[in-house]
């Protein structure tokens, strides 16, 4: 993993996967500060190289749809970002951040499409016979994962397990804000000609109990994001779901890589593609 960037007035507290996050060296200050790199992960493993500009593309592509989705609550506060990070940091307010990840899918695929195939389920979630790969979902579906410590694996859990988790009233409300926030997100999104096939949200509370929405909203890195135009008249999986994410990354990783051991190396055309379809993702939604 790359070395986190020394930031004169902040101390580096913290480094996930992709993103990195530094507290003030001002004890008055409580804000956050939170660095995306250009690492990228999949299969729960940091893959070399990044993806080139990818810290500022996502950053530019969370901060506007913060602003598209502003009448839902975020940890997004105002301040100077030091000029070394500007074009991939956030400033944040220090939230108690909930061990869950909000996933909600729209439509079948991924790992979701593997265990239907299995078992006719999603997450345990019985759906109905004769779905396709690409498929729209019935309706869509609330299925979250506990967020593992570094390096271990997500665990996908059923609502109850939320409700042990968080309590039964915040465990409702990480579902309807959840689905609410998808349902949203999907409709502007196919303004642009796109589906938004799946996403995973994650959120924390405020002093005074505010649920937020925090971390990265609606990216390449937590969303899949097909075209609506292929999806309708594509004949095949590829076709249909000709993707805007990382899923470029994911599918030669599938291909190359058994799952053991420590991962290839990604080469320069699949790391140079991906940062290109990040790049046209962007122009789509925010022309």
């Amino acid at each position: 993993m790359s070395t986190p960037a020394i930031i004169p007035g902040w101390r580096h507290l913290y480094s996930g996967k992709v993103r990195d996050l530094y507290a003030s060296e001002d004890p008055a200050d409580t804000r956050i500060l939170v660095v995306a790199s250009d690492r990228v992960s999949a299969f729960d493993f940091v893959l070399s190289p990044g993806i080139t500009d990818k810290g500022a593309l996502l950053t530019q592509l969370s901060r506007w749809w913060f602003e598209q989705l502003s009448e839902y609550p975020n940890h997004l506060v105002d301040g100077e970002i030091p000029a070394a990070v500007a074009d991939r940091a956030m400033l944040a307010q220090s939230l108690e951040m909930l061990p869950i990840e909000c996933v909600v899918r729209g439509y079948i695929t991924g790992s979701g499409w593997v265990e239907y195939q299995e078992r006719g389920t999603i997450c345990g979630i019985p759906l109905p016979v004769g779905l396709e790969n690409g498929d729209r979902l019935p309706e869509p579906l609330f299925t979250p994962a506990y967020k593992a410590p570094m390096g271990e694996h997500d665990e996908n859990i059923g609502f109850d397990r939320v409700v042990e988790l968080v309590g039964a009233e915040r465990a409702a409300e990480l579902r309807d804000t959840s689905l609410a926030i998808y349902a949203r997100a999907a409709s502007i999104a196919e303004e642009h000609g796109l589906i938004l096939a799946d996403t995973k949200f994650e959120f924390g509370t405020d002093a005074d109990g505010t649920l937020r929405l925090a971390d990265e909203v609606l990216t390449s890195d937590s969303s899949r994001y097909w075209d609506a135009a292929a999806w309708e008249s594509g004949s095949t999986p590829s076709e249909r779901m000709a993707s805007f994410d990382k899923q470029i990354v994911r599918d030669w990783l599938a291909s190359n890589w058994d799952k053991q051991g420590e991962p290839p190396v990604l080469p320069k055309e699949i790391v140079e593609r991906t940062a290109d379809r990040y790049r046209e993702l962007i122009a789509r939604l925010t022309a």
